[in-house]
């Protein structure tokens, strides 16, 4: 089972440390229960935030992943981030004054809340797939006994996701060749019929695809090449993250 080299595959960042051995049916579990446990705690307890995040720092340490390289990848919250900073304007209830601006109380723990968890969240998703090959996710989904059927449509969606993009991307270069330059509204209609015969080009190529597997021997299930095996070792360390989390969490509420 494999991948393509698209940009979700870009994503990974090769190396030889401890994260990056761990096999994925640990990882993924881990990093879920890391969240689960995020989402979990009350937003009023501060502190218990400051704690996710430098386990998630010792983290990307421990995989030597450049604070740079992860932040950027991070931007991807960016939107809800700006939803974030419109909750103390548009919540109701108490009101309070912030160089001279009136903020909704709620709002401000609402902005937090969502900020907080949204960036923890989003930062252990970012570790994950950086030391993580798609190929090893998808074998760890498999192992975790996802529906096949799930799993094989995400790997089919990744390989051919490159096949899609360059099927677009000479599309758009014949546009160009016959003088065609989108400028506004007008040219929405054969943008729209684009998108179409893109549709129907992709539904044929996947009728070719499927054709091609039947003569191969496919009997609606993919064979497992690599068997993943973990050792208690392993188990260990990917429970530390979620087990600490888990204390952390449980403070938090209690104290």
């Amino acid at each position: 089972m494999g991948a393509g080299h698209s940009a979700a595959g870009r994503l990974y960042r090769p190396g030889a440390t401890p994260v990056h051995r761990l096999p994925a049916h640990l990882k993924l579990p881990a990093v879920l229960a890391f969240a689960l446990v995020v989402v979990a705690t009350p937003r009023e307890a501060v502190p218990a935030f400051a704690v996710y995040a430098a386990l998630l720092a010792a983290a990307a340490a421990l995989a030597r992943l450049p604070a740079g390289f992860v932040l950027r990848r991070m931007l991807i919250e960016v939107p809800f981030v700006a939803f974030a900073l419109l909750l103390p304007f548009v919540a109701e209830g108490p009101r309070v004054t912030w160089l001279g601006v009136e903020l909704a109380e709620s709002g401000l723990w609402g902005a937090w809340n969502v900020l907080a968890k949204g960036t923890l969240g989003v930062g252990a998703s970012v570790i994950l797939a950086s030391t993580t090959e798609l190929r090893h996710i998808l074998l760890g989904l498999q192992r975790l006994r996802l529906p096949p059927l799930m799993v094989q449509i995400a790997a089919f969606m990744l390989r051919y996701a490159d096949v899609i993009a360059d099927e677009l991307r000479r599309m758009r270069i014949a546009r160009e060749s016959r003088g065609f330059s989108a400028r506004g509204p007008r040219h929405w209609g054969v943008l729209a019929r684009t998108a179409g015969a893109l549709f129907i080009r992709s539904y044929e190529r996947g009728e070719r695809v499927h054709l091609a597997m039947l003569s191969r021997g496919y009997d609606g299930t993919l064979p497992v090449i690599d068997r993943l095996t973990a050792t208690r070792a392993q188990w260990a360390h990917a429970a530390a993250l979620p087990t600490a989390a888990l204390v952390t969490c449980v403070l938090g509420w209690t104290l």
